[in-house]
């Protein structure tokens, strides 16, 4: 490692890049043509999978987006059959979003397929210390995506 210093633009724009290409790849790996779900539809899926129920509000802010975009992605999983609304039992204003049986199924079949291939790659491709380097700069792209939470 050099001691240099990096400027921030240089590593979020190699960042961006390298995120960009790598999910495009994962996307390949277990492609979904066949179903009419986009990225968005998968992650939001995999939040409620995990974490639900959740409102529609509390989606748009775990995944960072405009409520209205989030409305559209909930209104085609919904019409998808993989999530379904419910009155939330101790506020009848909210609606809260829980995954179908249809929903945790799809949730689990893509991600398996392209965590396989992941971790392919990985094993064959990276020796431990780079293992080590690439699990640390997980844990520093998700302290990322909640900084300013």
């Amino acid at each position: 490692m050099s001691s240099e210093s990096v400027p921030a633009e240089t590593v979020a724009v190699e960042l961006m890049r390298a995120m960009t290409r790598l999910r495009a790849r994962l996307r390949t790996e277990a492609p979904i043509e066949d179903l009419p779900w986009n990225w968005s539809h998968l992650t939001t899926l995999h939040r409620v999978v995990n974490e639900g129920p959740l409102t529609a509000s509390e989606l748009a802010h775990a995944e960072h987006v405009r409520r209205q975009s989030m409305a559209e992605t909930l209104t085609a999983l919904r019409e998808g059959g993989m999530v379904a609304a419910a009155k939330d039992p101790g506020d009848g204003r909210k609606v809260l979003f829980n995954a179908t049986a249809s929903g945790r199924a799809l949730t689990e079949r893509i991600p398996a397929a392209r965590e396989a291939w992941l971790s392919a790659a990985v094993s064959s491709s990276l020796r431990e210390e780079q293992r080590r380097t690439l699990r640390e700069a997980a844990e520093i792209m998700n302290q990322l995506a909640d900084a300013g939470s």
